[in-house]
C-alpha cells in the first residue's frame, strides 16, 4: 500500500511540474507590451491609449492564468486523494478476502458458547441468537458431543433428540435437524463454520469443548 501510494504521489507530481513548467508566463504579454513601448515611437493620443489597453489586457490575462494555476493545482491536489482512497480500499478489500478465506480454512474463532434452554438462546461470543426449541435441541446435542470429542451422525442425532435407538432413526431426519438450525442461526457463514461437516463421519461443532457452556 504504501508502494502504491508512493508511486501515485510520484506521478502526480511529476505530472504536475511537467504541467506547470510548460504554462506561459504570467507576465509575457506585459513584457511584450512593455517592450513595444520603448521600441517604438509612439506619439499620437491613439497609439498611446491603445498600448493602455493592450496594457490592460496583459494584466487580466495574468490574472486569469493565475487562477488557472490553481485551478489545476486543486484538480491535481483531487486527483491524488482519489487514487490514494482508491488504492487504499483495495488493499483493505484484499486484506479482507485474505482475511475471510482463513477464516473459511481454519473456522470461526469461539471464546464462548453459551446455550441457555429454558430461553432458547445462544451466546456465541458476544452475538446473541433467539434459536426455536427443536434448533436448541440439536445444538445442544452437538454441544454435548462435542465435550465428549465425538462426532455424531444425522442418525445419531435424532436418536439423541426423539430417544429411539439410532437403528431406528433415519440419516436425513438429523441432516433436517442441521439444516434447520443453520436456517435459523441465519448468518449463512456463522452457522455452515460453526456447524461442521465431516465426510463419511457426521456433524460436530467448530469450537473448543473448554468454550461450551450449557445453562
Amino acid at each position: 500500500m504504501v508502494a502504491g501510494i508512493a508511486a501515485i504521489v510520484l506521478i502526480l507530481g511529476l505530472t504536475a511540474v511537467l504541467l506547470f513548467a510548460n504554462l506561459p508566463d504570467a507576465d509575457a504579454f506585459n513584457a511584450q507590451v512593455e517592450r513595444l513601448f520603448v521600441e517604438s515611437d509612439l506619439t499620437s493620443r491613439g497609439e498611446i491609449r491603445l498600448l493602455e489597453i493592450l496594457a490592460q489586457s496583459g494584466t487580466a490575462f495574468s490574472e486569469v492564468l493565475a487562477s488557472y494555476r490553481f485551478i489545476i493545482f486543486v484538480l491535481l491536489v483531487f486527483a491524488a486523494a482519489l487514487l490514494i482512497a482508491a488504492v487504499t480500499f483495495l488493499v483493505m478489500l484484499i486484506a479482507l478476502n485474505r482475511r475471510m478465506g482463513r477464516i473459511e480454512r481454519k473456522g470461526i474463532e469461539v471464546n464462548s458458547l453459551l446455550i441457555s434452554r429454558e430461553s432458547n438462546t445462544v451466546y456465541l461470543n458476544d452475538f446473541e441468537f433467539k434459536l426455536t426449541e427443536a434448533a436448541i435441541e440439536t445444538l445442544a446435542v452437538l454441544a454435548e458431543a462435542r465435550m465428549d470429542d465425538e462426532v455424531l451422525s444425522g442418525a445419531q442425532i435424532e436418536a439423541v433428540i426423539s430417544g429411539r435407538d439410532p437403528s431406528q432413526c433415519d440419516e436425513a431426519a438429523g441432516a433436517t435437524r442441521i439444516k434447520r438450525l443453520r436456517d435459523t442461526l441465519g448468518n449463512q457463514m456463522v452457522s455452515e463454520l460453526l456447524v461442521r461437516n465431516i465426510a463419511r463421519k457426521g456433524y460436530t461443532l467448530a469450537v473448543d469443548k473448554n468454550a461450551i457452556r450449557m445453562v
